[in-house]
């Protein structure tokens, strides 16, 4: 990393373009553009607990001379802006102050009342800024750099975020096909609001960048306060979490729609795209992008999403505007397209030759080989055991009927304690999401949850207990009602209405020892969403873990993802079985769920499936 930092590793970026030419032999030409360039960003892939943080602090403490040397006014800063998950800011926090004194101003920017807190010449003379990756959702962020812009008191316009990526369209029509006409290939399939979105989505991105160009132009006093970040030129920029801000899958996108999910957890699709704006994805040129830096970006990440080459090319693209063969058709620049020129693009165009698609693998390659590192840590967990359980429960009667009953869609006649996920099919009508949320607020499992948090507290009473749930299915609210309806136990929670400070300081709670009689008078259990499990330390404190419903996401049939939910698992375990853990045992409780005369049900056939070794190996990339 610190030799992409200093330019000394040098890529060589290609583009290939291919035409068929005319004639009965089916011959095609094929052109090559290259050029040289040096790579201004890479990705820290480090397994979970191998020191990605560590080796960030590393990077900043060893160029920290150079920084402060650089810094000048107006614009100048000597910081490295480290942009993170929302829950992540003071952990960062607390890791420079653990590592080093060496670099004593760390500003944390929570939202739009820290931002007013700190002068010009603070952020220019910082060693650290930490900010949430989301920070455009905060509340009069954007007003601010609205008005800031455009130098009036009054509120300017400030265009609403997208609620999700412009490009949510069908691929295909099932059924009889029968168009319309050229300009609607799906015969009305698709909603008429699809484009609205686009508009919306471009225009957000449009405004957005025309009030940074504006800000730049612009002259401030070193004691002004509130100037937005996108105002300064930063040494470097590490991104936490990487993959939070890459690709959304469609259950995210359908997720992201549904109001019901609302609440889920904090990578909800807007931070996602909050994200994509923040960090300036869809813009080539690194100079014009909201975040503008000096020396070199860096992902950090211990799941990368590396099982496509448009990953590989979207990763490549953020991480210092790398260009793999292809960028300038990837996904990224159709997603605010309509569906008619994909259709076109996809299906009356001729389609790439093996020569074009082995340079595409293979550049992606040379790029993972250049800018990525992955160090492991099996020696770092020696010593440390992780121990297994299942703990299996019957469902009563009654909730067999609510269970069976649940499966909406599936005809009653072949409704059973058997059917799986795979068996639901959306497009005949089925939801397997009331499957889902029925499975997650049966009693029995909120009873056994209870249960075992009792028993933990009364053999190590000063331990913390971490509750994994599923916070798409409501999951989550079942946990944090059982447990605060049992009396002298209770949970903490990351309430919707908190603020980012707020969830840092009740996530600080389960990572430090209790010093003060009000530390030791807090519950002892914490409850989160899956979506919560990226990033977090929580092993200084916690040795037990309850997850409380097996992680599935999709929408039945073949749309579930076995590598994904397994990785998803495997980070929320890893919040706790990591280097650190002071601990020679770490006790994970999976609640398995089954009949009432012990048939396997939902649980058994989820927890198979994201235990599976095979699944395993790929979700942790074993083999790379």
């Amino acid at each position: 990393m610190l030799r992409v930092e200093k330019g000394e590793v040098e890529f060589d970026e290609i583009e290939m373009s291919e035409h068929e030419l005319s004639g009965s032999m089916g011959w095609s030409l094929i052109a090559k553009a290259s050029r040289t360039t040096n790579l201004r960003g890479g990705v820290i892939a480090d397994a979970i607990g191998a020191g990605k943080t560590v080796i960030s602090i590393a990077i900043i403490l060893q160029g920290i001379k150079a920084a402060r040397a650089n810094r000048s006014f107006p614009r100048k800063s000597s910081a490295t802006l480290v942009v993170v998950p929302p829950g992540l800011i003071d952990q960062w926090k607390r890791e420079i102050n653990k590592f080093t004194s060496a670099m004593p101003k760390v500003i944390c920017i929570y939202d739009d009342n820290a931002l007013n807190e700190y002068s010009l010449q603070e952020f220019i003379d910082a060693d650290v800024v930490i900010c949430p990756v989301d920070i455009l959702e905060a509340t009069h962020y954007m007003g601010r750099l609205a008005r800031v812009s455009t130098g009036s008191s009054k509120n300017a316009e400030v265009p609403k975020l997208p609620s999700q990526t412009g490009q949510a369209e069908k691929n295909g029509a099932s059924g009889v096909w029968i168009p319309a006409s050229s300009a609607d290939p799906y015969g009305g399939a698709n909603n008429p609001r699809n484009q609205q979105r686009r508009n919306e989505s471009a225009y957000f991105t449009h405004v957005y960048h025309s009030y940074i160009r504006n800000i730049r132009q612009k002259k401030f006093k070193p004691q002004e306060k509130g100037i937005p970040l996108e105002y300064f030129e930063w040494e470097r920029v590490f991104v936490d979490e990487i993959h939070e801000c890459l690709c959304t899958s469609k259950d995210e996108l359908k997720d992201a729609k549904s109001k019901k999910d609302k609440d889920s957890g904090f990578f909800q699709e807007k931070n996602r795209r909050a994200g994509r704006e923040f960090l300036g994805i869809t813009t080539k040129n690194i100079s014009n992008r909201p975040i503008v830096f000096r020396k070199a970006i860096f992902g950090l990440t211990a799941t990368p999403l590396l099982d496509s080459t448009n990953r590989v090319i979207e990763l490549a693209n953020l991480m210092g505007n790398a260009y793999v063969i292809g960028l300038s058709n990837h996904w990224r620049n159709l997603e605010k397209e309509s569906g008619r020129d994909i259709f076109l693009t996809n299906f009356l165009e001729p389609k790439q030759s093996r020569e074009i698609r082995k340079n595409t693998y293979a550049k992606c390659q040379d790029y993972l080989d250049l800018a990525c590192c992955k160090n492991k840590n099996e020696e770092d967990m020696e010593g440390i055991e992780l121990v297994k359980h299942e703990e299996q429960v019957r469902m009563s009667e009654e909730e067999a009927e609510l269970y069976k009953k649940s499966q909406s869609g599936i005809n009653s006649a072949v409704q059973s304690f058997a059917i799986k996920p795979e068996d639901f099919d959306v497009t005949a009508g089925h939801d397997v999401s009331k499957f889902l949320r029925q499975n997650a607020k049966l009693a029995c499992r909120g009873k056994k949850m209870v249960e075992l948090c009792k028993k933990i507290l009364s053999g190590e009473g000063k331990t913390k207990i971490i509750v994994f749930s599923d916070g798409r299915i409501g999951a989550g609210d079942v946990a944090r009602d059982c447990l605060m309806k049992e009396k002298g136990l209770g949970c903490t929670w990351l309430d919707k209405d908190d603020t980012v400070e707020e969830k840092n300081k009740k996530l600080a709670w389960y990572q430090h020892a209790d010093v003060t009689e009000e530390d030791k008078k807090r519950p002892r259990v914490l409850v989160l969403h899956f979506a919560h499990a990226a990033g977090l330390n929580l092993q200084a404190e916690c040795n037990n873990m309850i997850l409380f419903t097996p992680l599935y996401v999709g929408d039945g049939g073949t749309s579930g993802d076995p590598v994904s939910d397994a990785s998803t698992e495997l980070q929320a375990i890893g919040r706790v079985f990591r280097p650190g853990q002071p601990k020679s045992k770490v006790h994970v409780y999976r609640i398995e769920v089954k009949g009432p005369g012990g048939e396997e049900c939902l649980d058994t056939h989820l927890i198979r499936r994201n235990t599976d070794e095979d699944t395993i190996q790929m979700a942790v990339n074993a083999d790379d």
